[in-house]
Order: C-alpha cells, then sequence, then structure tokens
C-alpha cells in the first residue's frame, strides 16, 4: 500500500469525454477513489504535464518472440507466409532459456508501455525450455512472466495456453512445438499450481487455446469443463487461408463457425485475428459477445489478410488491440494499421467512425479501450472512480499536441505522432514512464542485450 495521492490535469479524457481542470484521487490501492472538476480538491497535488487518457490493454502477446523482430525479413522463396515465419520462430524457440525469457518479455512491456499500454494478455504457450522438454511442469516459464511484469510495472492478464497437436484431427506435435505440449492433466495441473501465485502478484489467471489445429474437441471440452480460474479464454481463429481450407477439409465447417457451433462461446471469449470471416460468420462473432482481437501490425507483417472490421462494428462487435508478435509496441501504430487497413480495402477515409462528424481516433480508442477491458477480464477500465489508476499523459510540449482540441489530441497522437507524443504512464497509480523513459531503462536494457546476445550467437 502506497499513501492516498492527488493529481491534476488541465485536460483530461474521461468516459463521457473531455473535461478541463480536473482533480484525481488515488487511493492507497492505486484506484481512482475520486474525480473532481474544476477545482483542486487535496493536499499538494501533482500537476500533469498535458493531456491525459486512459492507458490501453494489449490483449494478445506472445511476449518471447520480441526477441525476433526483424529478423524473419529475409525471402526465402516468392510463397513467404505466416506458415515459413512459423520456422523461425521455432528456431528461436529453441535457443531461449527461462533467463532469456525473462529478460526480453521484461523488455518488451517495459515498450508496451512508453507505447502507451497499461495492461497486457500474455497468450503464454512457451510452457517448457528446449533442455527441459519432458522435466518441465511449465511453471517456471510462467512464473518469469509475472516477474516480468512485475519488474516493467504493468498489469497483466496472463493466460496459460493449452496446445497438444501440429493440425486437425490430432496430428502429433512436431519437433519444433515440443516446447508448448501439454496434455489436458498436466495442464489444468498447471492452472491450480499457478492460481496462488497469480492471486498474490495481483495478476489475472485465465487460460487460451491455442487453436482449433492445436487442440481436438474433447481435449477443449475436457479444459473448459474442468477449469476453475473464472477468468478470459482466448483462442486463435480464422488467422490463415491455409486454416480455413483446413478446417473445411476436416469437418466441413469453416473455423469460426466450428468454434461458435460446438462451444459456448460468451463475453468471457475473445477470438483471436478472426481475419477470414463469411458475412455470416461475422454476424454471428458480433452477437455472442465475445471480443475480436486484432493485431494488425503482426497481421500485415504475415501476410494474414484484413480482418472485416468496418462490418464487425456495425453489427455492434466488441475488439480491443494487441501487438502479438511485437513487430510494433505502440497502441498509435496498431490503431492506426488497423484504420489505414479498412481504407486500402474499400478505397475510401474515415471508415472506423463513429458517425458523421466523429473522430477516428476518438471510436478507436473508445472501442479499444472496452473490448480489451473485457478481453483482460478487468471489472472496469478508463478513468473513472473504481478503477485502476492507469493513465497515460501525452507531451502537453509537442507543438501538435499543444495546438490540438479535444479529439484533435487523439487523431494527432495516433496518425501523426506515435509513441513520441507518449510523455508519462501510471499503473495502479505508480510512475513508471517518465518523460518517455521507463524508471528502470538501463537496467532492462543491459538485461536485454546481454539475452539477446546469447540468442542470437
Amino acid at each position: 500500500m502506497k499513501a492516498p495521492q492527488t493529481l491534476f490535469c488541465e485536460r483530461v479524457l474521461l468516459p463521457e469525454g473531455w473535461a478541463s481542470n480536473v482533480t484525481i484521487g488515488i487511493d492507497q490501492s492505486g484506484s481512482i477513489a475520486s474525480i473532481e472538476c474544476g477545482k483542486v480538491h487535496g493536499p499538494d497535488p501533482t500537476t500533469l504535464a498535458g493531456p491525459v487518457v486512459p492507458a490501453l490493454q494489449n490483449l494478445h502477446s506472445h511476449g518471447f518472440q520480441r526477441a525476433m523482430a526483424g529478423l524473419a525479413e529475409i525471402a526465402g522463396s516468392t510463397n513467404d507466409s505466416f506458415w515459413t515465419w512459423r520456422d523461425t520462430m521455432y528456431r528461436l524457440v529453441g535457443q531461449m532459456s527461462p533467463d532469456d525469457v525473462e529478460a526480453v518479455t521484461t523488455k518488451l512491456y517495459s515498450e508496451l508501455l512508453k507505447g502507451g499500454f497499461g495492461q497486457v494478455v500474455e497468450f503464454h504457450y512457451f510452457h517448457h525450455a528446449l533442455a527441459e522438454v519432458g522435466r518441465s511442469d511449465g511453471f517456471e516459464m510462467s512464473s518469469r512472466i509475472l516477474r516480468s511484469a512485475e519488474t516493467a510495472g504493468i498489469g497483466l492478464t496472463h493466460l496459460p495456453v493449452f496446445y497438444a497437436h501440429a493440425g486437425f484431427g490430432g496430428l502429433a506435435p512436431n519437433e519444433g512445438q515440443r516446447p508448448f505440449i501439454h496434455s489436458v492433466d498436466s495442464f489444468l495441473a498447471l492452472l491450480d499450481r499457478l492460481a496462488p501465485a497469480c492471486a498474490a502478484a495481483e495478476v489475472r489467471l485465465g487460460l487460451a487455446i491455442h487453436s482449433l489445429r492445436a487442440a481436438t474437441p474433447d481435449e477443449m471440452r475436457a479444459v473448459l469443463s474442468s477449469e476453475q480460474t473464472g477468468g478470459p479464454i482466448h483462442i486463435h481463429v480464422a488467422e490463415q487461408e491455409r486454416e480455413v481450407e483446413d478446417c473445411l477439409a476436416w469437418s466441413g465447417r469453416r473455423p469460426v463457425s466450428y468454434l461458435l457451433d460446438e462451444f459456448a462461446v460468451d463475453e468471457r471469449w475473445c477470438a483471436i485475428h478472426a481475419t477470414h470471416m463469411t458475412a455470416e460468420e461475422t454476424v454471428r462473432l458480433a452477437k455472442s459477445g465475445a471480443v475480436a482481437g486484432l493485431c494488425p501490425a503482426t497481421e500485415a507483417n504475415l501476410g494474414d489478410g484484413i480482418f472485416p472490421a468496418t462490418e464487425f462494428m456495425a453489427q455492434g462487435g466488441r475488439f480491443g488491440i494487441g501487438t502479438d508478435s511485437h513487430v510494433a509496441t505502440s497502441v498509435a501504430e496498431e490503431l492506426r494499421v488497423l484504420e489505414y487497413g479498412q481504407r486500402l480495402r474499400d478505397r475510401r477515409r474515415n471508415r472506423l467512425v463513429s458517425g458523421p462528424g466523429g473522430s477516428v481516433g476518438c471510436t478507436l480508442i473508445d472501442a479499444s479501450l472496452a473490448g480489451g477491458s473485457q478481453a483482460a477480464g478487468l471489472r472496469t477500465s478508463g478513468i473513472r472512480v473504481g478503477a485502476r489508476a492507469d493513465l497515460v499523459v501525452l507531451d502537453g510540449a509537442n507543438p501538435f499536441i499543444a495546438a490540438a482540441k479535444d479529439d484533435q489530441i487523439l487523431d494527432r497522437w495516433i496518425f501523426a505522432l506515435g509513441s513520441e507524443a507518449v510523455r508519462d504512464v501510471m499503473v495502479r497509480g505508480n510512475f513508471v514512464v517518465r518523460e518517455g523513459r521507463h524508471l528502470a531503462e538501463e537496467r532492462i536494457d543491459s538485461d536485454f542485450a546481454r539475452a539477446l546476445k546469447r540468442i542470437l550467437q
């Protein structure tokens, strides 16, 4: 517990819109206890040096993959795809120890904070270092993720991933997938062991099924019927066209249709990517209450395709953003790529917007905050009483920001500036980024440099 504190914001984005001269009281737990407009309350408030907006939730992360960002851009053939990229990822996994995973993930989490995220959902399937396969239960690698979040100071939702097969129909895993594999019983035992550790660290625990191709329906039902986390449930689905073709060959149904037909998909669920859907599937997923987990920069990097976001939003669908393989690490870049993908497909401008006269930036922030909070299993979010004090202070000295008004601030941040606009970041009432630098940046960078040298030597 820390002492209560008071913040003074000249401009702040509240759920009902922008407000001026706002005092925010933060209690000992790091939650927002009060919001007062037009006057200062409490002793010695800390004045924030720019417009204040909510920190967003990053709903999809594979932390270890930050180590390979930029290393899969050498052409192997004219048909490079996700499937050839995956071979590079398998080679990386074979080189990494738990120490390396912790160093790389801690570095990533510090970068996510500087990019405007306050919470990360770790879709964690790297359970065993290669040398420990057959001897590890997966707890050690998960504990390194928890330590990374603590060191960086980011909020964490931890999703251990059930992964058992190489393809539809229960194909045996290949050599590169050995560090990911669990049986149903060993996976459930891992969840049970993690529950007290996550509770002690104030980490939200849920689970993920890697994909329909990595788990049989019977295994999925066994996991889902026995798990006791009560947290979010995430799954990769319909990311690539080949996955759709393979699912059709196996079941006669497309992946999203199969998932919705066979499982009780509701608000606990997050369908990661869901890139390749028919119009009917798009409506069904939107009406299910599940969140679509979009990772636009990674999806573009892998050549996956473009999610039907305009159609999904028109049906009341909920979405949030993640950084997945971490070729990008900022709120602004993910939202910009998301919007630009819709523009390129439709050959029109301003696609993801609430209506005529609306701000694209504001629409994207509002939607991503709501969807990301749901997918992370958070009770509430945004700058409101009862929510965690997860705040981003944009740089009020930047001319683009200084000259902007209200929603223009968000549009400048997303479409003109990116992470350079992020000045300070607070999580749970603690500043973890000040003037664009993480408070433990030197140590984190040093550990990361040593790990990267080991991995790539």
